[in-house]
């Protein structure tokens, strides 16, 4: 035995390859044999066993495998499974139960999840398939919000958002593109022409080419809808010809903040008026701005259907923003002839330049740039990041660049500045959670935090000297403006790229300005990220640049970036 164990080491001390070999064909051949068990190996998790007086399976009987069901393809080739998948999505539940519970016959540690996540969605019971729809990018069949993820895209996240934001109907086009909406504005076509995978998961359908699958919701709260997801904007006095500024009116007797919000909702108004016993709908606009709101107290009579809620009088008007979105605004294309000038969108990361990216472009018309390439924002909707920066087809290029050659590559640039504390922390937040997510506890607690102030605060400084310095034609924006003062800022903004101001599409970025690329707020954190040493740092940095900014007569930077 001895001789013979000497022989085979002999021969493969002489042949290495055939050593290499003969171990990586052993360690494959065990990765499939114990793959294999642990697939075969899992008790199945069937009805039967859910429900012991049923009976269990007998004891020794053959266990499916896994690899049969096309994982990959989700329930491409299970029938009516497919179907159902297909229809109802995550929040269907059936008249008897029983369609979700043929799903959790398959067996194996994924029969048990799947079973898990099905008594969950049976629970919430909040979709129900309608159909596949005609629509028209003219003449939308949903009118409410939308929003698009080119990789990202599945049913119970377009249901999600419809349902968040207390729309009746959800649906699907393109395989990628979410619509909501309160009611169906179109024909009913054929199933068959509802024929695209979602990007997001590939087990389910939405929609087509100019085809919409649809979902009617069934809110939780059919009151929160038709109030509580509406948004109060003020008291104010009566437009001067209120025909022509809130267009559609209906007397209520009985009148209540939910009824005529419903109201204006179901006749896809972005506004609701409340007058009295009168309820008017319209859209924002040069007659009826909202720009300027007088005291509450003017709007103070009391709805005959509600006792503690105000419905305004004949000549000072309630009003609420509904959840329907105001399409006036939201058709983008790239520019039809090549500019002749490179414009700037030049800020520090995290001083805003996404959200300004959206307002630009809902104000103009026209997508905007980027001297990067970020694939997650060009699947959400900004499609000219895929385009070269020198390209000419969209109104202004995002960059953070800040040295001479970079900046003297353009012609003339928005500087977007913003409160380096809020900066730094919305950068971070960014860096490690994504565009509109958040940076986890451990990082702020960690050492990733004081070595990226300490690299970034610098930078913050820096970037505005620069551009200060080697910008051929800057208009200064600091971005606490933007946020309190929209309408006008937005409109020098949109000035210097060279469009026409239109006041009407203005008004309509500002009943949508936060979009669904803008952070809903930096996270609060239960301390201050800052350190005395940061803090003394920064503030050194904020007197360079507002000593550099007066210098130059521009407005310098707000109170409220010094010390905390």
């Amino acid at each position: 035995m001895a001789k013979l164990w000497f022989k085979f080491q002999r021969y493969f001390r002489r042949k290495p390859v055939r050593f290499f070999t003969f171990l990586v064909l052993y360690l494959t051949a065990g990765s499939l044999v114990f793959l294999h068990s642990g697939f075969v190996g899992q008790p199945a998790v069937s009805q039967n066993q859910a429900n012991p007086a049923v009976g269990a399976p007998a004891e020794g009987a053959e266990l499916p495998f896994l690899g049969d069901l096309h994982l990959g393809r989700g329930f491409r080739d299970t029938g009516e499974a497919l179907s159902i998948t297909r229809r109802y999505g995550p929040w269907f539940k059936g008249k008897d139960g029983n369609e979700r519970a043929k799903l959790g016959d398959y067996g194996g540690a994924w029969s048990r999840a799947l079973k898990g996540r099905v008594v969950r969605e049976k629970e919430e019971e909040r979709a129900k398939y309608i159909g596949c729809y005609l629509d028209d990018t003219q003449s939308r069949a949903l009118r409410g919000v939308s929003f698009f993820d080119y990789k990202k895209m599945t049913v119970f996240r377009c249901q999600d958002n419809c349902a968040e934001r207390g729309y009746l109907y959800a649906g699907l086009e393109f395989g990628a593109e979410c619509y909501c909406g309160h009611k169906i504005q179109a024909a009913n076509v054929s199933e068959a022409e509802c024929d695209m995978e979602c990007k997001g998961e590939r087990s389910n359908v939405c929609g087509g080419a100019n085809r919409l699958s649809i979902y009617r919701l069934q809110l939780a709260q059919e009151s929160a809808r038709r109030y509580g997801s509406a948004v109060f904007r003020g008291c104010f006095r009566r437009p001067d010809n209120l025909s022509l500024a809130l267009p559609v009116t209906a007397a209520m007797l009985n009148m209540s903040v939910d009824k005529c919000v419903d109201f204006c909702t179901g006749k896809e108004y972005p506004l609701a008026a409340l007058a009295g016993t009168a309820c008017h709908c319209g859209f924002p606009t040069t007659r009826f701005p909202l720009h300027e709101r007088e005291d509450e107290q003017l709007c103070a009579q009391k709805c005959s259907a509600e006792e503690f809620e105000s419905c305004g009088t004949p000549s000072y008007f309630i009003v609420y923003q509904t959840q329907v979105q105001d399409n006036r605004c939201m058709d983008r294309r790239f520019l039809p002839a090549k500019s002749k000038q490179l414009i700037a969108l030049a800020s520090f990361p995290g001083a805003g330049n996404t959200w300004a990216r959206h307002l630009i472009e809902l104000a103009t018309g026209f997508y905007t740039g980027s001297y990067y390439f970020d694939g997650s924002l060009y699947n959400k909707g900004f499609k000219g990041e895929r385009d070269h920066w020198r390209s000419g087809r969209t109104i202004c290029i995002k960059t953070h660049e800040s040295g001479q050659k970079e900046i003297e590559a353009f012609d003339a640039a928005i500087l977007l500045i913003r409160n380096p504390y809020k900066a730094l922390m919305a950068e971070f937040n960014r860096k490690y959670g994504g565009h509109i997510g958040f940076a986890a506890h451990a990082h702020w607690k960690g050492k990733e935090w004081p070595e990226f102030v300490r690299n970034y605060a610098p930078w913050w400084a820096t970037h505005t000297l620069d551009w200060l310095k080697f910008g051929k034609k800057v208009l200064l924006v600091h971005f606490e403006d933007l946020k309190r003062d929209l309408f006008v800022q937005l409109g020098r903004m949109v000035h210097l790229l060279g469009v026409a101001v239109h006041e009407d599409r203005l008004l309509c970025v500002e009943s949508q300005k936060d979009g669904n690329f803008k952070r809903s707020g930096l996270r609060k954190l239960e301390y201050d990220p800052y350190t005395a040493d940061m803090q003394k740092t920064i503030s050194a940095y904020i007197k360079m640049v507002d000593a550099a900014l007066k210098g130059r007569n521009l407005t310098g930077v707000p109170d409220d970036y010094y010390p905390r």
